[in-house]
């Protein structure tokens, strides 16, 4: 399963966990996907794993 969002391509990104002691270990920042049903314009649903973040901006625009 890829953790990408289907409409702005965001994926995880990459960093460090910081200590108090300042020792670094690699760690993960998932994206918030969320599995959606769309419908299209031909009437047909379709479901789509999109970011939270571009949930909120349809909702916007629609």
């Amino acid at each position: 399963m890829a953790r990408k969002c289907a409409i702005s391509g965001k994926g995880p990104m990459v960093g460090n966990n910081v200590s108090h002691a300042k020792n670094r270990t690699k760690r993960r920042f998932l994206p918030n996907i969320r599995t959606v049903r769309v419908t299209l314009e031909d009437g047909t649903t379709t479901k789509l794993k999109i970011s939270a973040k571009e949930l909120r901006t349809l909702k916007k625009h629609s």
